[in-house]
């Protein structure tokens, strides 16, 4: 698989701690999983918005019901 190079700016503590947790992975592939996670929340929330826009919101009666259910740790 190919690599495209970019240039990001972080704040100093951020890149700090940043170097200190990718380790051994390195930057870069830490970096990507990351980024790769979030465009994941933000293709899911584009999802939902646009559901909630054909369907219209979840019933309070409904989200109640799902959020008293015994969920799996």
């Amino acid at each position: 698989m190919s690599h495209v190079k970019v240039s990001v700016t972080l704040e100093p503590e951020v890149a700090e701690e940043l170097r200190q947790v990718a380790g051994s992975r390195g930057l870069s592939s830490f970096v990507n999983a990351a980024v790769r996670q979030q465009l994941q929340a933000v293709r899911l929330r584009r999802l939902l918005d646009d559901m909630d826009a054909e369907a219209g919101p979840v019933p309070r009666a409904v989200r109640r019901r799902v959020q008293a259910a015994d969920w799996p740790d």
